[in-house]
């Protein structure tokens, strides 16, 4: 849900973004996400804020941007990279790091998004209001979510209930992986990096994630049914 700073909603997740220190004269900042950079997030929202970050402080500040984990670690670590000063901007979801924000758990909850945009508002203003101190230490750039989740399974396609019964799917957090055991599939939790080559093993026989990742994830090349 929240995008970076961490906090997971949607029907999946989301995420928002955070910052560890305040930025000072001359200063380049290190930018660390875990998705391809062709994805949207990072093209359509990550990117351009770094460019406008640089163009509006006349060059004055600087961002670089390391996507796909490349400074190390798995997508986890990366609240943690942002609070111990590894980094010092991150984008992530809270849903990676379980009980550790647990009233933004909230945004992750089965059905609770409307769409994306009515819903990244929603959280903002609940994090104004009831997040101060669960994100004490992190300073929120931005907070948002994406649309609803979607099913992305190899055939039999979700059709009716009976059709999660006995189906591996990937959970992004354990908010959808206890929805998941509780529809009657069994759910394997894992980063949405992890996906691909978990669907090209037969670890699992689908996932739940938004659209905008199925494209630079390859996803749709390892599934035939999306609900």
């Amino acid at each position: 849900m929240l995008k970076k700073m961490l906090i997971a909603a949607g029907i999946v997740a989301g995420g928002m973004f955070a910052m560890s220190q305040a930025v000072a004269q001359e200063v380049t900042l290190r930018l660390h996400h875990f998705l391809p950079p062709q994805a949207p997030v990072p093209a359509n929202f990550i990117t351009p804020w770094a460019e406008k970050l640089q163009a509006e402080s006349n060059g004055r500040i600087k961002v670089e941007i390391f996507p796909a984990m490349q400074l190390g670690g798995r997508p986890p670590a990366l609240i943690d990279q942002v609070t111990d000063g590894v980094v010092d901007v991150v984008w992530t979801l809270s849903g990676y790091t379980p009980g550790r924000f647990p009233k933004a758990e909230v945004f992750d909850l089965p059905f609770l998004a409307v769409d994306a945009e009515r819903t990244s508002r929603a959280a903002w203003r609940f994090y104004e209001k009831h997040l101060q101190d669960e994100l004490s230490g992190i300073k929120p750039i931005a907070l948002h979510v994406h649309g609803p989740g979607v099913f992305h399974m190899r055939a039999p396609a979700i059709e009716t209930l009976e059709d999660m019964r006995g189906r591996t799917v990937r959970g992004p957090t354990r908010m959808i992986t206890q929805l998941l055991t509780t529809l009657g599939a069994t759910p394997v939790g894992m980063p949405v990096p992890q996906v691909p080559e978990s669907l090209s093993r037969n670890v699992i026989d689908g996932t739940v994630i938004p659209w905008e990742v199925t494209a630079p994830l390859r996803v749709s090349e390892l599934v035939n049914t999306h609900t």
